[in-house]
């Protein structure tokens, strides 16, 4: 059991508006830091700008809030540099995708071993209600009075597309979901990113109506758990079938439907194309929103391999530090 508790990773006093996912996502981060157990002095929390990019001020550890689009590469440099940190990315979907999107492809190319949380609402609050690369095409925003006319990013699609390992998906307001897959992002070795759907209650409040309550989640979501059958509703009634190339929700029992003809959850497969058809899954296509570990699947990291390199030619150099780089030439003694 962890010596830790939640307090010992809380600091300051949030000024988030009332009600925002993001007081939410900040106990649930808390309290998994406890039951993690890495002690607040070998943990580091990196952001970037934004309304969650606050979130290093109200956590007792090494914390850092860097640039606007940067906190990827940040904490990439904190984790080559101090490989025994715990390190955590917080970034909403704007700093995250937009400016950041470029950060945010090669730490999933490279495998850098961070947990990447990206805050989703869907929009820009702290600048006061701009679209953002999540925002659905049509979405009026004070950017886009007439609606937008293009189509958003996803991020699953983004990160299954840049060789991503570990992708989950929780829901801000379902704190013992997101605790558990916090503490799976961190047991994964290698770059994780972690989606959490969180409502802006003032620029883009109900976004996640369907699944933001305890109730909508039994009727329009999923929780999906490696090895388990894929079903759902509020008596775990219907489930998924493969459907050609696609995926289909079943009734089971109808139709000779049986739990035997449903898909097993393999968040360990290295193919991905099954857990990228679970992640883009959503209620508008007539499909539950998948909710736990999508995608968990094991492969070397770019920090342990880059100071493995190093060590590696350090013993074939015939110098070991910049004295011994001096002597290597010729040498002069200059005397009065």
């Amino acid at each position: 059991m962890s010596e830790f508790t939640a307090q010992d990773y809380k600091k300051g006093q949030p000024r988030w508006c009332p009600g925002c996912g993001d007081h939410f996502f900040l106990a649930s981060l808390q309290k998994a830091m406890a039951e993690i157990g890495v002690p607040p002095y070998e943990t580091a929390v990196i952001s970037g700008i934004g309304c969650s990019s606050r979130l290093p001020y109200y956590v007792n550890t090494y914390a850092m809030q860097t640039i606007h689009g940067r906190a990827a590469s940040v904490a990439t440099g904190v984790k080559v540099v101090n490989p025994k940190l715990c390190v955590w990315q917080v970034s909403g979907d704007g700093d995250g995708l937009a400016i950041g999107g470029n950060h945010f492809i090669h730490a999933m190319r490279r495998n850098i071993d961070i947990n990447i949380i990206l805050l989703n609402n869907r929009i820009y609050g702290l600048t006061k209600g701009q679209y953002s690369p999540t925002s659905p095409r049509g979405f009026v925003s004070k950017s886009s009075p007439y609606g937008t006319v293009e189509d958003p990013f996803r991020p699953a699609e983004l990160c299954f597309g840049a060789r991503g390992r570990f992708f989950a998906r929780s829901v801000a307001t379902d704190g013992k979901e997101t605790e558990r897959i916090l503490q799976a992002a961190q047991r994964h070795k290698g770059a994780s990113v972690c989606e959490i759907l969180q409502n802006c209650v003032i620029f883009n409040n109900g976004c996640y109506d369907s699944i933001y309550t305890k109730e909508g989640r039994r009727k329009n979501a999923i929780y999906v758990e490696h090895g388990k059958p894929l079903v759902f509703g509020e008596n775990e009634e219907y489930g998924l079938m493969q459907e050609g190339f696609g995926l289909k929700v079943v009734k089971i029992g109808e139709n000779g439907v049986t739990l035997a003809d449903i898909l097993v959850h393999d968040a360990h497969a290295i193919d991905d194309t099954l857990q990228l058809k679970l992640a883009m899954m959503d209620n508008e296509h007539g499909f539950p929103v998948a909710l736990g570990i999508i995608r968990d699947v094991e492969a070397p990291t770019y920090d342990e391999a880059v100071n493995a390199q190093i060590e590696e030619v350090k013993t074939k150099k015939p110098y070991h530090n910049f004295m011994e780089l001096l002597e290597t030439n010729d040498i002069w003694e200059v005397k009065e």
